[in-house]
C-alpha cells in the first residue's frame, strides 16, 4: 500500500515534469490526521493592562446579580450558621433517648449539601474564572451542578429508604455487630 502511493507519487511528479499536466489517477489520497483539534479549549490571553475599550467608550454598568459578590458571601454565611442547630438538634436527639427528627434530618443534609454547592461554586469562580478559562469554566460548573443533583438523589434517598443521616451516624457510632450492610462480608 505505502509502495503503491509512493510509485503514485514518483509517476505524477514525472507526468508533470514531462507534459506539465498533473496525471490523473484512480486513487485518491486523502489526509488524514489523528491530531485532536484543542482551539476551542486554549485560554483566552487577557487584554493588556486588564483594559476593556478605550479612554472615551462609555462605561457600562454591571447588571445586578444576587449570586455574586456580597450577597453570595451572605448566602453562604446563612448556610453556615444554620448548620450549626440543625446538626446539635437531632444529634442530641439521637444519642440521648434515641428520637429521630426526620424533617430537621432532610433540612440538615439539603443545607448541608447547599452549603457545599455555595462554598465549591465560589472556588470555580476564583481560580477558574470564566474570561481566561472559558470552555473549562463552563464544563467546572456544570460537573458541580451534575454533582450536587446526584447528591439531592442521594439525600432522597437516604431519607426514604433509611432512617436518615443521623440514624446512620448514630449505628456507626454503635458496636460492630450493628447489622449494617456497610459492614457486611459477604
Amino acid at each position: 500500500m505505502i509502495r503503491n502511493c509512493l510509485n503514485l507519487g514518483i509517476r505524477n511528479s514525472l507526468s508533470f515534469a514531462r507534459t506539465g499536466q498533473p496525471l490523473a489517477s484512480s486513487i485518491a489520497i486523502r489526509s488524514l490526521s489523528l491530531k485532536p483539534n484543542f482551539s476551542k479549549l486554549k485560554l483566552t490571553p487577557p487584554p493588556p493592562g486588564g483594559v476593556v475599550g478605550g479612554v472615551n467608550d462609555k462605561l457600562e454598568t454591571p447588571e445586578i446579580d444576587f449570586f455574586h459578590g456580597s450577597y453570595h458571601w451572605d448566602y453562604e454565611r446563612i448556610t453556615a450558621i444554620s448548620l450549626i442547630p440543625l446538626t446539635l438538634v437531632p444529634m442530641y436527639g439521637a444519642l440521648s433517648s434515641g428520637t429521630l427528627y426526620p424533617m430537621v434530618d432532610a433540612t440538615l443534609c439539603s443545607v448541608l449539601l447547599i452549603h457545599a454547592q455555595l462554598g465549591l461554586t465560589s472556588c470555580i469562580v476564583d481560580y477558574i474564572p470564566k474570561r481566561k478559562f472559558g470552555v473549562w469554566h463552563s464544563l467546572a460548573m456544570a460537573s458541580l451542578y451534575a454533582g450536587t443533583a446526584v447528591g439531592l438523589y442521594g439525600v432522597y434517598e437516604l431519607e426514604t429508604s433509611n432512617n436518615g443521616l443521623i440514624d446512620l451516624i448514630g449505628k456507626l457510632w454503635k458496636d460492630e455487630e450493628a447489622d449494617l450492610p456497610i459492614f457486611s462480608r459477604y
